[in-house]
C-alpha cells in the first residue's frame, strides 16, 4: 500500500508541475459557453458520487474482511469486484468535466487503463492464492471488475450495493473537503474571470441544489441502513 501511495504521490505533482506550466492547453477557458454549466454540474457530481462509493466500499471492507483474513463479497463488492477503483475514475472523470478541455478525458481514461489494470490483475493473482474456489465462484456471481452491469443498478436497492456509516464518512471527510474546495477555488477564479459575478453566482446556485442531493442521499443512506441486514441481502444475492 505505501508503495502505491507514493507512486500516486509522485504521479500526482508530475501533473501538478505540467499543469502549471502548460494551464492553457488543458484547462477549458470557455466559462461563457452553455457547455461550460452543464459540464460543472455533472462533473461536481460524478465527483460527489465517487466520493460516496470510495467511502462506501474502504468503511465496508474494513468491518467485514477479518483483517485480511476473509473475501468480502457483498455490500459495494457485490456490485463489482473492486469498488474503490469504481470510486476513482468517478471522482476523476467529474474533475476532468469540471476544469479541463473535452478531450482530456480520452488522456484520463487511457492513464487509468495503465495505471490500475495492472493493479487489479495483481490483486486478483493474490486473490486467488488466498481464496482459491471462494474466489472463483465470486468472480463468476459477479463478473464486472469496475464497471457495473445496468441491470444490477436498476433492479436491485441502492441500500444493498451502497452501504454507509457515518463513522465511515467522518474517516475521510478531511480529503473529500480538501479535493472539493481545490476544485471550486479553481472553478470559481475561471467564472469571476471570464463570465463575472452574474455567472459565478448562476453556477454557484446549480452546483448548491446538486451538493444538497448528495446531503441528502447520504443523509438517507446513513440514517436508514441496516448494515447486517444489507449484508445478509447481498449474500443471498451472490448465493
Amino acid at each position: 500500500m505505501k508503495k502505491r501511495l507514493k507512486i500516486n504521490g509522485i504521479v500526482m505533482f508530475l501533473v501538478a508541475v505540467i499543469l502549471a506550466i502548460f494551464p492553457a492547453i488543458f484547462f477549458r477557458r470557455n466559462a461563457l459557453g452553455w457547455d461550460n454549466g452543464i459540464a460543472e454540474i455533472f462533473g461536481i457530481g460524478f465527483i460527489l458520487l465517487g466520493q460516496l462509493v470510495r467511502v462506501s466500499a474502504r468503511g465496508f471492507k474494513s468491518e467485514n474482511s477479518e483483517n485480511g483474513f476473509d473475501l468480502v463479497r457483498s455490500g459495494p463488492y457485490s456490485l463489482v469486484r473492486n469498488p474503490m477503483y469504481l470510486g476513482i475514475i468517478l471522482i476523476g472523470f467529474g474533475v476532468v468535466l469540471m476544469l479541463f478541455k473535452w478531450w482530456v478525458v480520452i488522456i484520463f481514461l487511457c492513464f487509468f487503463y495503465i495505471r490500475y489494470i495492472l493493479l487489479v490483475y495483481t490483486e486478483e493473482k493474490k486473490l486467488k492464492l488466498l481464496f482459491p474456489q471462494k474466489y472463483a465462484d465470486y468472480c463468476k456471481d459477479v463478473p464486472n471488475r469496475i464497471f457495473p452491469s445496468l441491470d444490477a443498478l436498476l433492479n436491485r436497492d441502492i441500500l444493498q450495493y451502497i452501504p454507509l456509516k457515518l463513522k465511515w464518512v467522518k474517516k475521510e471527510v478531511g480529503s473529500i473537503i480538501t479535493l472539493l474546495a481545490l476544485i471550486l477555488l479553481i472553478e470559481s477564479w475561471e467564472d469571476l474571470r471570464y463570465g463575472g459575478i452574474g455567472l459565478f453566482l448562476k453556477e454557484l446556485f446549480g452546483l448548491i441544489i446538486v451538493f444538497s442531493l448528495f446531503v441528502f442521499l447520504c443523509v438517507y443512506l446513513i440514517r436508514f441502513i441496516n448494515s447486517d441486514n444489507v449484508t445478509d441481502k447481498s449474500k443471498d444475492n451472490i448465493q
